[in-house]
């Protein structure tokens, strides 16, 4: 995978706003999985096959997904990350997560998550990554100053709480309580 350039990351960027927060802003309708034609999606944006596939294939995270229906029509969808307003079920079935999962996030956060939890606020799910390294770099969108929460998976599975793993290997559960996680301490 080849870094992106200014101008895809850009693109990315848009992507991401009309395939995960806002496809009214295109003029575009999510089907109830999240999917949308490619040629709308092409249409909409006023951008080619091969710019799209440059940036799908070069995103860092793996955010979106393309498959060709049995009807022969390719279809994109971001892998996760949807806004509550933009109503899709992503067809993900339970999954079994590894005992601990990890969460980086702005230190300034800490005071409300220690005492509320990780809750999706915006979103339909937590974003909970498989490793340290990849938790630093989702927290370092937001701050430099971050911290990594180690969240006792197996536990809260063992509680009751659902996981689902993207397609892009970002697991995902509605909350994470106070009590099944701690700071870590680098």
């Amino acid at each position: 995978m080849t870094a992106l350039t200014r101008e895809q990351v850009r693109l990315s960027k848009r992507l991401s706003l009309v395939l995960r927060h806002r496809p009214e802003v295109a003029g575009l309708t999510l089907d109830p999985q999240g999917w949308v034609p490619v040629a709308d999606l092409l249409t909409a944006l006023n951008i080619t096959r091969t710019e799209l596939d440059a940036v799908v294939a070069g995103n860092d995270k793996s955010r979106f997904a393309v498959v060709t229906g049995a009807d022969g029509v390719d279809r994109i969808r971001a892998n996760q990350g949807h806004s509550r307003r933009v109503d899709v079920d992503l067809g993900l079935p339970p999954a079994d997560p590894p005992a601990v999962l990890f969460h980086g996030t702005p230190r300034a956060n800490l005071p409300s998550i220690m005492r509320e939890g990780l809750r999706p606020r915006s979103r339909h799910h937590i974003h909970l990554s498989p490793d340290v390294p990849t938790a630093l770099v989702v927290g370092r969108r937001r701050s430099a100053d971050v911290a990594v929460l180690e969240i006792d998976a197996a536990g809260m599975a063992a509680a009751g709480h659902v996981f689902h793993r993207s397609a892009n290997g970002v697991w995902l559960t509605a909350v994470v309580p106070p009590g099944h996680f701690r700071e870590r301490s680098e």
